[in-house]
């Protein structure tokens, strides 16, 4: 079960809203819809989990590029709004190196040069593929993105890293004294 919601930053403190992530499938749609949330140039949170797995903030300062801090980049990546805050910047890689297929780099047989060409699985158990054509180290089981983003807010870096998932949405709101608005559009 995922729950999304925007805390946007006002005079009077925060105000939160529900939003459905539907139409959303770019971290610059994202972005784009926190910025309307904000009547000033204001800071914007974008809060996502995914119940026990995982929790995202995308925080966005006026027209600056959105900060992103992901607490496990291996289960959010399994979730489509998950994908969303994976950016190949945010996860260390060149854009676009895992989808390109170097077709000059394939024998007739399909296999890369010096790559084996038998199909028997691989059962090492040392072995970082999780995924045909992937590599674990691409997307590590640990907290990728910015640990400072909410530090001037109150939240710490020990403290964002130490968030379980199934509560750190109502830590973080309690932290910025925001945990009543974001519990009305809970």
């Amino acid at each position: 079960m995922y729950f999304a919601a925007l805390l946007a930053r006002t005079e009077d403190g925060w105000e939160a809203s529900d939003t459905e992530l539907d139409n959303v499938e770019t971290l610059s749609d994202l972005a784009e819809l926190a910025r309307e949330a904000s009547t000033e140039d204001d800071t914007v949170l974008v809060l996502i989990e995914q119940e026990d797995a995982w929790f995202g903030v995308v925080r966005v300062d006026g027209e600056e590029d959105p900060r992103i801090y992901v607490s496990d980049a291996a289960a959010a990546a399994r979730s489509s709004y998950g994908e969303i805050l994976l950016t190949d910047e945010l996860l260390g890689r060149d854009p676009g190196v895992d989808d390109v297929v170097d077709l000059d780099a394939l024998d007739l047989d399909g296999t890369e040069d010096g790559e084996s060409d038998d199909n028997e699985p691989d059962n090492d158990p040392d072995s970082d593929d999780d995924r045909p054509g992937t590599s674990a180290e691409a997307v590590p089981h640990s907290p990728v993105g910015d640990p400072l983003i909410l530090d001037d807010l109150g939240v710490g870096e020990k403290e964002l890293r130490v968030l379980d998932a199934d509560d750190a949405l109502n830590a973080i709101a309690e932290a910025l004294g925001a945990s009543e608005v974001l519990e009305t559009v809970r």
